[in-house]
């Protein structure tokens, strides 16, 4: 009898056992969730999602598990949230998609896993593509990969730029020749009226301009004052993210180890840089005109005074800032020729 009841009380224990081991599961916050997604826990993500967390569910960095396993180069918790019914095309903030975010870090068997479970590689008109990202950042084995695969390569972003600008912009020779031997249209401008030859003179980089532009219209830009295509715009701007991940790497190669991971977070910090101030800038300040006013007949006043570039009529006066940049000021007004 007591032997009954002995394996009876067993029996309700073992029954009871997960729904205590289910209760004592707390969800996360945002910010707990990425910094446990980041760290590749897939025991305890597996645990949430258990607990009845969405597999869509957004951290306060990067976006989803599987964003961040993406971003990370984690296949298995890409799996994971991928076998829990997590979204593969879901954005976040930035419009970034799981497929996007491992091309800009140049997470090439990431990028390869996704687009064999169906990952779209082009996305709507006007907006970020994946080969976007991949250019700005670089990432040159991924560009061959999603070429090869069908992106577009005259995809436009959120303010009309082109992917052979973005080779452009950032000096990028051989990926710029790679896009114009493909057949990459050389004559998009974006919001402000700039284009590939703007850019590329702008930043005083005559071999790509040369690639660019027929041999008069070359010519002609060099022809050109320099005043006209405005400052530099190479991505030179710093943030105290790249700082440490410069210092970081200084380190390494002081120490003699391999930089190749690190370059690649270097590489993707520099491109969200770059990418938050292509969708917030103003345009370029352009060369003035001296205008000059005087009379031939002696005793006349005679004046000079400049005369600021007419604001393009195409230019936004507001640009949104980009969500999720670790420096999110506020983009303010912006006037279209200053």
């Amino acid at each position: 009898m007591a032997g009954g009841r002995l394996a009876s009380m067993i029996i309700a224990l073992a029954l009871l056992a997960p729904s205590a081991a289910f209760a004592e599961v707390e969800l996360p916050n945002p910010a707990a969730f990425a910094n446990a997604m980041e760290r590749g826990d897939v025991e305890r993500a597996a645990a949430w999602l258990d607990a009845g967390l969405s597999p869509d569910f957004l951290g306060s960095r990067i976006g989803s598990g599987l964003m961040i396993g993406a971003w990370e180069g984690k296949i298995e918790l890409m799996r994971l949230f991928i076998s829990r019914g997590a979204d593969i095309n879901q954005t976040n903030a930035n419009g970034e998609t799981a497929l996007t975010l491992a091309a800009w870090r140049g997470n090439l068997e990431a990028a390869r896993w996704l687009v064999e479970r169906g990952a779209r590689i082009n996305v709507p008109a006007r907006q970020w593509s994946p080969l976007h990202y991949a250019v700005l950042a670089g990432q040159t084995s991924v560009v061959d990969y999603l070429i090869a695969e069908g992106a577009n390569i005259n995809a436009l972003s959120t303010n009309g730029s082109s992917v052979l600008m973005l080779a452009v912009h950032e000096g990028r020779q051989e990926l710029a020749q790679k896009l114009i031997d493909l057949g990459a249209d050389r004559t998009p401008k974006n919001d402000w009226g700039d284009g590939a030859l703007e850019w590329a003179m702008r930043n005083n980089n005559l071999t790509i301009a040369r690639m660019l532009a027929e041999p008069e219209q070359f010519k002609a830009a060099l022809n050109e004052p320099r005043e006209k295509w405005g400052a530099p715009t190479g991505s030179l701007a710093m943030s105290e993210e790249l700082q440490a991940l410069l210092a970081m790497r200084e380190t390494l190669r002081e120490r003699r180890m391999t930089t190749v991971a690190i370059d690649r977070r270097i590489a993707a910090e520099r491109a969200r840089i770059v990418r938050a101030r292509l969708d917030q800038q103003a345009p370029a300040a352009r060369a003035t005109t001296l205008e000059i006013t005087a009379s031939r007949r002696p005793g006349q006043a005679q004046s000079v005074r400049l005369v600021p570039a007419p604001a393009r009529a195409d230019a936004p006066a507001n640009r949104k800032a980009v969500p999720g940049a670790k420096a999110k000021a506020a983009a303010g007004k912006r006037q279209g020729g200053r």
